[in-house]
């Protein structure tokens, strides 16, 4: 007699390999990786996180000390500026794990009611080890919620930046920006600027930098942008208009601390003419087509200092051929890990060789060219790059 054979299971339940479960969960874990992108990740990251700790220590080792009174220094310095960025409550709990983790075992006795001895031994390792995985619970906590809200700040950022390239008769453009951190102190901007005419009629060029870096920069980078618009809309020389804006900057700076590089243009169009203003930027570089360089070098003070500080201003024509190239300190002091600087004569020699290039090729070949030269050096300030190239009409 014929015995029914069970019926199949699904596919879904049928059990799976061990070594594809592995491979499944080694690929959900790193996100794809191979071990020597995991191996740059967790390099520069520790770079990151050792510059953020060392400054504190650098800031309190007094000088005089002997080699190893510097080196106990140090680590007590570095003990201190860890524990300091944790809460009390957490600083608590790190310092009770270690305690249990140097400690390894202890016991304790006691009588019972009927006068009998008892002897307890508690594993400390243990009880260490869990108090460092809550700490780290609540770490990884702090730091989604952080990450969600920057990531939130970095897409407002990126509505106040300008997408696409104008197109704007005589001239072909290319920008972008890379902040240091999630979100950026760094700020460009092309935008028209109508005047009581057509024939008035401009385009603004903006590039600034905000001291600092991260959240307070960010901040401070919308304060300049929503003051650029709306002073902006009067029909003011730009001396008037940047001098407005320092005042206004003056306000926000904190007593100066939080001062604001810029370098402000309007373009005339008709004549190609930039009329300009450097309030205490990086030069930005003029490459005529015979290779001479000039720099655009005429303004004042950064904004936010002085209220009462005065600028002047300065035009400069473009033929076709001629590349105008304005960038923040980040892009030439950028530095590898031999702790050496982009630098301008790179730049300068990057410029040359792809002066026949478009705006966007030579600023991919810049930025390719610089990360070539950093690596995996954290990245300590924001880069942010515009590139103009005067055309024949």
């Amino acid at each position: 007699m014929a015995t029914a054979s069970p019926p199949a299971q699904p596919a879904s339940a049928q059990r799976i390999p061990f070594r594809v479960r592995l491979h499944r969960f080694w690929q959900r874990v790193t996100e794809g990786l191979e071990l020597t992108q995991l191996w740059s990740q967790f390099e520069t990251e520790a770079r990151s996180s050792y510059r953020l700790y060392s400054r504190d220590v650098a800031a309190k080792t007094p000088e005089g000390l002997t080699h190893r009174g510097r080196n106990l220094h140090v680590v007590k310095e570095f003990f201190w500026a860890v524990l300091e960025k944790l809460s009390p409550a957490r600083r608590v709990l790190l310092l009770a794990a270690l305690i249990m983790l140097v400690f390894p075992s202890s016991s304790f006795s006691y009588h019972d009611s009927e006068n009998n001895f008892h002897v307890v031994e508690l594993e400390l390792h243990f009880w260490g080890g869990l108090l460092m995985f809550l700490l780290l619970m609540l770490e990884i906590a702090d730091r989604v919620v952080m990450k969600r809200d920057l990531q939130i700040a970095r897409e407002i950022q990126t509505w106040l930046l300008p997408g696409a390239p104008p197109q704007i008769p005589g001239i072909s453009i290319a920008y972008t920006t890379r902040p240091a951190n999630t979100v950026a102190g760094d700020y460009y901007d092309v935008f028209p600027r109508p005047g009581k005419t057509s024939e008035d009629n401009r385009v603004v060029f903006a590039v600034a930098d905000v001291a600092g870096k991260s959240i307070p920069a960010a901040m401070l980078m919308a304060t300049f942008q929503a003051s650029l618009k709306t002073l902006s809309t009067a029909q003011v020389a730009l001396p008037e208009l940047v001098a407005d804006m320092n005042k206004y900057a003056c306000s926000n700076s904190q007593g100066g601390l939080r001062f604001t590089t810029a370098f402000l243009a309007e373009y005339d169009t008709a004549r190609r003419i930039f009329h300009y203003i450097n309030a205490g930027h990086n030069n930005p570089i003029l490459r005529r087509t015979s290779g001479l360089i000039e720099r655009l070098d005429v303004g004042g003070l950064p904004l936010g200092i002085q209220p009462e500080a005065k600028y002047e201003s300065a035009n400069v024509a473009l033929a076709p051929g001629d590349w105008l190239i304005i960038f923040t300190d980040g892009l030439v002091e950028a530095e590898n890990a031999r702790q050496e600087e982009y630098g301008e004569a790179r730049l300068l020699n990057a410029i040359s060789m792809a002066a026949a290039s478009t705006p966007s090729e030579m600023l991919k070949r810049l930025i390719a060219e610089l990360d070539l030269f950093v690596g995996s050096t954290p990245q300590h300030d924001d880069v942010t790059c515009l590139l103009i190239k005067a055309e024949s009409l």
